[in-house]
């Protein structure tokens, strides 16, 4: 399956008006953002577990970062509730299940192979700092390496802020609204942007709360 797949292209994806696809598991759906092989492959999600489904045990050949939207995640190493973010690591291994349900942002096969660093935070926790070019908008770091970056961007209501991605870019809205480039973004809206580009927004009346990836497009 190729979805999305060239990354040379500019795509904004509003996820709730996406179809749920189901994958091999019971009660374990996908909306499909990008995707890149089979089951077996580079992809980008938002993924539902129903109340008390779970995924077979699995290692992840190329590693996982996942952000829980709705519900509580679980596997076999602890419970993480809406807002947290989580990054493992080629090689590591677990059990996913969720016996409330829950709907995750994930993303498999896209870390350096070297990477052996997990994460595990929550975004309730994070403290926040301004911008250092964008009045308006704050930031909080979840992982930078030499490869990436990953943060959640607060902006307040009716911020305007142009950015470079040199690198590439993703956006995933959380809370509020924005124009990106004239595009209408709201909750759980996926933008992609190809290295060597750049974006402008402007956060609507409630403001905005990203999940943003900067870097990791750049070859």
């Amino acid at each position: 399956m190729r979805l999305h797949a060239d990354f040379t292209e500019r795509v904004v994806l509003h996820a709730p008006e996406l179809d749920w696809v189901p994958s091999p598991m019971p009660g374990v759906h996908r909306r499909m953002l990008d995707r890149v092989g089979e089951e077996v492959a580079r992809a980008t999600s938002i993924v539902r577990y129903a109340p008390n489904s779970h995924f077979s045990a699995h290692v992840h050949g190329g590693g996982e970062e996942f952000l829980v939207l709705e519900g509580t995640f679980q596997d076999e190493h602890g419970d993480y509730p809406v807002g947290s973010y989580v990054r493992n690591p080629p090689t590591s291994e677990h059990t996913p299940r969720s016996e409330p349900g829950c709907v995750i942002f994930v993303k498999l096969w896209q870390f350096d192979p070297d990477d052996r660093h997990p994460v595990s935070l929550r975004l309730q926790d994070l403290s926040y700092a301004s911008h250092a070019d964008h009045s308006g908008v704050s930031c909080a770091t979840l992982h930078e390496d030499a490869r990436e970056m990953v943060e959640v961007q607060r902006w307040s209501a009716g911020t305007r802020a142009s950015f470079d991605v040199p690198g590439g870019a993703e956006v995933l809205v959380l809370q509020g609204s924005l124009k990106a480039d004239g595009d209408p973004l709201r909750v759980h809206s996926w933008m992609r942007l190809p290295a060597g580009t750049s974006w402008s927004g402007e956060a609507g009346a409630d403001g905005a709360t990203l999940w943003v990836k900067t870097g990791h497009l750049g070859g």
